[in-house]
């Protein structure tokens, strides 16, 4: 039985204040003891969210690593090995703005998901289709050549020790949500190409749907059958939203 697992990816939002008040309400919630939930902060915050949440089950994971696994002359980045010391859990790797505004190339982000497993964090690799992709009916060729691009390198086992989080990239901060039953198409469609190569790796990964989540769409997306939790953005930083939405995980 897959654990769910709902993480919540800050992204380039917070201040001190309004993270300190972000902790304050996380620490209030009332979370289902069978659902795994991470968050992810922007990196300056790691270690405030860490020490802030000590004593809560909670985990704290980073929004993307260095493609080099440990420290060295890379100015700007942040090495896996780092994201350890402070505390992470798991880290974002190939979120599609990183993809698409930053250039990130399939290879690159498969050297930052080996380096993130090569330092002992989860990566959560995020693959998904823009909407130009979708209406030319490429969806599960792109998603397929992004998770590919991983197995190829590192090989379907890889996958053991790491999440998938599908998010069409139509629907990342636009209001615009799959329905339940495109997101499951997608996420059978990522578990089958697991399967042909390794059934028990592919039975066993956890599948997240990313993409303008939000409470009262939470339940019907995480009562598809592949769907294992949510890569939530903004309603994550909203902590009452966020409850309600590791609850419909639970439920």
């Amino acid at each position: 039985m897959r654990r769910p697992l709902v993480a919540g990816n800050w992204k380039m939002h917070g201040t001190r204040a309004s993270v300190a008040e972000l902790i304050e309400g996380l620490r209030q919630l009332a979370l289902p003891a069978g659902v795994e939930v991470a968050v992810m902060p922007p990196s300056l915050y790691i270690d405030q969210v860490i020490q802030g949440l000590d004593g809560n089950s909670i985990v704290v994971g980073a929004q993307d690593c260095a493609v080099d696994p440990v420290q060295g002359a890379l100015t700007g980045e942040i090495a896996a090995s780092q994201l350890v010391d402070v505390g992470c859990k798991l880290v974002l790797v190939g979120h599609s703005e990183r993809r698409l505004i930053l250039g990130e190339s399939d290879e690159i982000v498969s050297r930052k998901f080996a380096a993130a497993q090569s330092c002992g964090l989860i990566p959560v690799l995020c693959v998904g289709e823009t909407q130009e992709q979708r209406e030319a009916g490429k969806t599960l060729e792109v998603v397929g050549r992004q998770l590919g691009s991983v197995i190829e390198e590192l090989g379907v086992g890889a996958f053991a020790q790491a999440v998938i989080a599908y998010e069409p990239v139509w629907a990342i901060g636009t209001g615009l949500t799959a329905s339940p039953q495109q997101a499951q198409e997608v996420h059978a469609a990522i578990r089958l190409r697991l399967s042909v190569e390794n059934a028990e790796v592919a039975r066993g990964v956890r599948i997240l749907y990313g993409g303008s989540v939000k409470a009262a769409s939470a339940a019907d997306l995480f009562g598809m059958p592949d769907i294992d939790g949510g890569l939530v953005g903004g309603a994550s930083l909203n902590a009452d939203e966020f409850g309600a939405i590791c609850r419909a995980a639970g439920s």
